[in-house]
């Protein structure tokens, strides 16, 4: 296996190649942000679900995604933080994606957050993804 310098941004492109894939699973390593990011993406409705399988040596992330009508309910995505250059945003300017029809991803003080939660716990911080 690969070493890799962004885990996160890993995850997400295996989520969008399944999505477009039509594959109805995958598997990522797990991490605690990883499962962070896929409890809020099953929240907001773009995964069906997600459970962690202990049973090989290391502990995996198994993944179900979501089809609407024979279509991805995820369409597309965006890395915006990446290991050369991170993006920091205040409350006030956490970015609203697609005019509110997707989601932003933080990292903040108060954990992995969707824009929608950390507006409500008035905090902002590392800006991780856009999904849409």
């Amino acid at each position: 296996m690969a070493v890799l310098s962004d885990p996160i941004s890993d995850f997400l492109t295996r989520l969008k190649n399944a999505s477009r894939a039509g594959n109805d699973t995958f598997n990522a390593p797990f991490s605690k942000a990883k499962a962070e990011i896929a409890r809020i993406l099953k929240e907001e409705g773009y995964i069906w679900n997600y459970e962690i399988d202990e049973s090989g040596k290391f502990p995996e992330l198994r993944v179900t995604t979501r089809f609407v009508d024979g279509k991805a309910a995820l369409t597309d995505l965006k890395k915006v933080s990446k290991p050369g250059r991170r993006s920091y945003v205040g409350v006030s300017e956490i970015p609203r994606v697609r005019s509110g029809l997707g989601i932003s991803i933080l990292s903040t003080p108060k954990g992995i957050l969707s824009n929608r939660e950390a507006k409500q716990q008035n905090v902002g911080g590392e800006l991780l993804a856009q999904v849409w």
